[in-house]
């Protein structure tokens, strides 16, 4: 890459604010085109023996031990990386070369790392730049001080993944060699984009927006680089197509500010339909930030976003969105591709996005995955609610917790901008925490991450642990895996179910509520249920919750527990799952990503109203 040299940015319009959006690694945060993709291959290494740190594998001279290719992003255990090695390999190296040319004066250069499986080391030219804990979110390396010159320079990243650390934040990854009951193979290493980007020495580094519909305003957060010399102007300029919505200037003192933009658009409320965020109307607004010095109006940093106006909520066993009761339709989302595990091409995941608007679904419950910011972009393009979830750990303790609260933390912050994402879920069946009746301190945490959830984002609901033993919760997510239509329309078919009166305690194997807990109004959602597949091969180890011999057998099926779902007193219902994943041959689609109905009769099932 050789970037332009120059020490302010470029001229810039709300006129390309969507410009290359949509294949940015980081669509909310954009400087156009000061960025260059670092996918493709790489020389790759296993270190069984984790002997590369004391042989200075991390040299740029250091060659030999990087005999295989590996294709960034995807993982070794993948297809598409070009390895295909499903083995346990707990410490590998990945090594490339880049030219560059050395950033102006007040310029810097910043590398940046999706996300790396699951503890990443970072050298260039054999001088460590960064390090970072946590396979799900990414992180970013200031290289600029390292760079001796103009040219060929040697970036080396050693990653380490305990395969059997079942304390590790994981999701569906397996712990066995191969996959077994409902976990997969694994997805080690680097797994989403590695890009580098040029950006001012003072910069922007967080820009988060929270809409307030009902206050006709919109919040916005921006985090600098570093502390100001001198007090800077903060310029938020919003506009929906051709109309600009604000525009307004705001000084900031310190690394980070926080203020209200007024949204004068808002206030009309029978006049919202062409400006208000859903999955029926997904307006986005374009956004221009931009940070100038206060004393002589000097462009500092410039940068793309965008936001969806729209506000959650949850009252009287209802799930609102934009003050008005929305019935979830969701699938069971795993995240995973055949060919490429946890990782996927923009093109897969703004696939996925479509197909489940084309099979009518309105939303995606994603599943043990922090999902691809790129995806996410689709969600909010397209149309989509999502429920956004932490994978888990499989034993608790305290190296858990520490895990578990920082990567969600950072998840949180990476995504709370998003209008598709409309609730957190820190905890899924109770999968970090095996015995909250009984361990109090398992309990406190399941609490305590509900309330973490809520300090960092209070506009959404959160649900501290979904499916079953719900402690601290804005809504009840319910996994009832019946294949009686006539029991779900028992359990849940009554009015009362919105006062939170449930008809049984276990209804799965374990109880819906732990001691104490009220109802204070939340929703109750289906959270899973459905789940059956056609009969399994010979030797199949799972056999998922029923199965069905015939296409007409599974159209019944399907169309019997989503009309008893939508024929309640729930708030919505998720189907378990989406898209068949390696042994788990229960989606609406299979592995390729094929329907498994044709697509109007896969839609007229799942978008059925009462009756």
């Amino acid at each position: 890459m050789s970037p332009e040299q120059r020490t302010t940015p470029p001229e810039f319009s709300l006129s390309h604010t969507h410009l290359d959006v949509a294949g940015h690694p980081r669509p909310q945060l954009v400087r156009d085109p000061d960025w260059h993709d670092l996918c493709g291959p790489w020389g790759f290494a296993r270190d069984d023996a984790d002997r590369g740190r004391s042989e200075r594998w991390m040299d740029p001279g250091v060659t030999a031990p990087y005999t295989d290719v590996v294709t960034v992003p995807y993982p070794p255990e993948s297809e598409a990386s070009g390895v295909r090695d499903p083995a346990f390999h707990p410490v590998l190296w990945y090594r490339r070369t880049i030219d560059v040319t050395r950033p102006a004066a007040g310029r810097r250069l910043l590398l940046h790392f999706g996300a790396v499986d699951h503890r990443a080391e970072v050298w260039v030219d054999g001088r460590l730049v960064g390090r970072h804990e946590g396979g799900h979110t990414g992180f970013s390396c200031d290289v600029t001080d390292v760079l001796d010159g103009d040219g060929e320079h040697v970036v080396v990243v050693r990653t380490e993944d305990q395969p059997l650390d079942v304390t590790q934040p994981r999701g569906k990854q397996d712990w066995h060699r191969d996959p077994h009951i409902i976990w997969y193979h694994r997805t080690s290493g680097i797994w989403q984009p590695v890009w580098l980007e040029e950006v001012p020495e003072l910069h922007v580094t967080t820009l988060h927006w929270t809409p307030d519909v009902a206050n006709a305003r919109v919040r916005c957060r921006v985090r600098l680089s570093r502390w100001p010399a001198s007090p800077v102007r903060v310029s938020v300029r919003l506009a929906l197509g051709e109309r600009v919505l604000a525009d307004q200037r705001i000084l900031a003192e310190g690394q980070e500010t926080t203020f209200d933009v007024a949204m004068p658009a808002l206030r009309n409320g029978q006049d919202l339909d062409g400006v208000l965020w859903s999955p029926e109307r997904p307006h986005l607004v374009d956004a221009a930030v931009e940070v100038a010095d206060a004393q002589d109006g000097t462009a500092v940093d410039r940068v793309s976003s965008y936001l969806g106006l729209r506000d959650i909520g949850w009252d009287d066993g209802l799930f609102l969105l934009n003050h008005k009761p929305y019935f979830l339709r969701l699938a069971l989302q795993q995240g995973y591709w055949p060919g490429s595990h946890l990782a996927a091409s923009a093109d897969e995941l703004r696939r996925e996005a479509e197909l489940a608007k084309e099979i009518g679904l309105n939303g995606l419950r994603l599943h043990q995955k922090i999902e691809d910011p790129r995806f996410l972009y689709w969600a909010d393009r397209l149309g989509l609610v999502l429920w956004g979830e932490m994978p888990s750990a499989y034993a608790f303790g305290a190296t858990t917790v520490e895990r578990v609260v920082a990567e969600w933390t950072e998840a949180i912050a990476r995504d709370l901008s998003h209008p598709s994402i409309v609730a957190w879920v820190p905890l899924n069946e109770s999968w970090s925490v095996p015995h909250p009746a009984l361990v109090p301190e398992q309990r406190h945490f399941m609490d305590a991450l509900y309330h973490l959830t809520k300090a960092l984002d209070p506009s959404r609901p959160a649900v501290s642990n979904d499916g079953w033993e719900i402690s601290a919760a804005d809504m009840w997510g319910v996994h009832d895996y019946t294949q009686r239509a006539d029991v779900l329309r028992e359990r849940y078919g009554h009015a009362s179910l919105r006062q939170g009166e449930l008809t049984e305690r276990w209804p799965g194997v374990r109880r819906l509520t732990l001691d104490g807990v009220r109802h204070e109004g939340q929703p109750v959602v289906l959270s899973e249920f459905g789940g059956a597949t056609f009969e399994p091969a010979e030797g199949a180890e799972w056999f998922g919750y029923d199965t069905v011999a015939t296409d007409e057998d599974f159209a019944e099926r399907l169309s019997s527990l989503v009309g008893a779902a939508v024929s309640s007193g729930l708030a919505g219902f998720c189907y378990t799952q989406f898209t068949d994943t390696e042994q788990e041959v229960n989606g609406l689609l299979t592995a390729d990503r094929t329907p498994k109905l044709p697509v109007p009769e896969l839609r007229a099932i799942l978008t059925r109203t009462r009756g």
